[in-house]
């Protein structure tokens, strides 16, 4: 007798997948863990963030990288919160303090917000304009392009089309341990600088310091993520997977963060360089690490520049139509939240026009927006933690006491450092 091997039956309405389905699914699946968390997180490691670290490595090798596992600690805190907070309330950060303490807090924050982030945007689309100019493409071309695509994925698009986008231009980032790599650095001093604090007590030292923890954690970070967060229609039921993915995002951006310290301590330290921009950074590194190093390095500045300009818009839109109880959402047309998507387009264009004017001071338009950050940051950081350890307002979703009481130690020492930073640069000491 001649026996047919038989096939199993499948279920029916379950038809098996293909190994190329199976990676759709999967790489679906990763998407849809990835959101605003990971969203948040990178966009401060923008081009201001990546010419802090590149100073961080120039000035003092590996010397600062302990720092960067306490501010890990302390940005995974403050996005929980900020993200918690959205998912429990439904509401942002702006509405959520014009309803708990007025419309005088709200508006002062506001107002920040918006000069702040202008100065930032501006500071981004500079970004792009420098790493694309290492490629040889001029200012010129580069920025109105750029422009042109952030304004019509943040209006045109859907929330969730731009929230991939988003997710993707985090892709890049992966171009800094890279370019870290190819610097060769001695790991045995990378491994040792990161369990063993070293402190040098000098005045450049104490303002490297505090400018990497103000680059790391920023107001506007707090301020997307928990709207995000609303605009996501995230519940209580979804923190414990936010939760996950803010920590999971905090880490890699911070790992990031780290690598552009590695990569400039291997070469621009040992050869006693230094760095005033980002961009300064990448070509610096081009006689130490190799070509390949460098154009890795302005992938890295471009992705980020990219992500931080489309991320800066969309937060002041939130803000301002949170505090005055106007319509909001990305991808919302004119006719449906004028005043939200007003103020987006009205910051990107504005970012765009300034980066590429010849001879703009950016510099001391960075040094005031340094300024109103670090003004800002407490006041915000306050918020966040007074709001989410709030039993009327969070309930059985309130901050617990170990965890209240590591949020009040990361709000009152991140705070406390960028008051010192104002005084450091009002004094002409930063």
């Amino acid at each position: 007798m001649n026996f047919r091997p038989t096939m199993p039956r499948l279920p029916r309405g379950r038809p098996r997948l293909r190994p190329r389905n199976r990676m759709t699914v999967k790489l679906l699946a990763l998407l849809a863990f990835l959101g605003p968390g990971i969203v948040a997180a990178n966009a401060g490691n923008d081009a201001g963030g990546i010419a802090t670290y590149s100073s961080v490595g120039a000035k003092y090798g590996f010397d600062l990288l302990w720092m960067m596992v306490l501010i890990t600690v302390s940005l995974v805190v403050v996005q929980e919160m900020a993200a918690r907070m959205g998912a429990v309330t439904g509401k942002g950060l702006a509405e959520l303090i014009r309803e708990q303490y007025g419309p005088r807090w709200s508006l002062i924050s506001t107002f920040a917000v918006l000069f702040a982030n202008l100065g930032i945007c501006i500071s981004e689309f500079v970004g792009i304009g420098a790493a694309l100019s290492l490629a040889h493409v001029p200012v010129q071309i580069s920025v109105p392009i750029a422009a042109a695509a952030i304004w019509l994925l943040v209006v045109r698009g859907s929330y969730k089309v731009a929230e991939r986008v988003f997710v993707a231009m985090t892709i890049p980032f992966f171009a800094y341990p890279i370019a870290a790599i190819l610097a060769h650095p001695h790991w045995g001093a990378v491994g040792k600088a990161i369990v063993v604090p070293r402190i040098h007590l000098t005045s450049t030292y104490a303002i490297l310091f505090i400018a990497t923890v103000g680059t790391t954690i920023t107001p506007f970070m707090q301020l997307y993520l928990q709207s995000a967060v609303v605009e996501r229609g995230l519940g209580p039921e979804d923190i414990p997977t936010e939760r996950a993915e803010v920590t999971v995002a905090s880490l890699f951006a911070n790992f990031v963060a780290g690598f552009i310290i590695i990569a400039t301590g291997a070469t621009l330290f040992l050869h006693g360089k230094t760095v005033h921009s980002a961009a300064d950074a990448a070509k610096a590194l081009a006689p130490f690490a190799g070509r390949y190093a460098e154009a890795l390095f302005a992938v890295g500045l471009l992705g980020a520049s990219l992500l931080a300009a489309a991320i800066l818009p969309v937060t002041a839109a939130y803000v301002l139509a949170e505090t005055f109880g106007f319509e909001k959402g990305i991808a919302r047309r004119p006719r449906e939240a004028p005043v939200f998507v007003t103020t987006m387009t009205v910051l990107v264009l504005i970012g765009a026009v300034v980066a590429m004017i010849p001879g703009v001071p950016v510099i001391k338009l960075l040094v005031l927006v340094q300024v109103v950050n670090g003004a800002l940051l407490p006041i915000t950081l306050f918020f966040v933690w007074r709001l989410a350890r709030s039993e009327e307002l969070m309930g059985e979703h309130r901050n617990g006491r170990v965890f209240d009481a590591v949020a009040a130690l990361t709000v009152f020492g991140t705070s406390a450092l960028s008051v010192v930073l104002v005084g450091l640069t009002l004094s002409g000491r930063a």
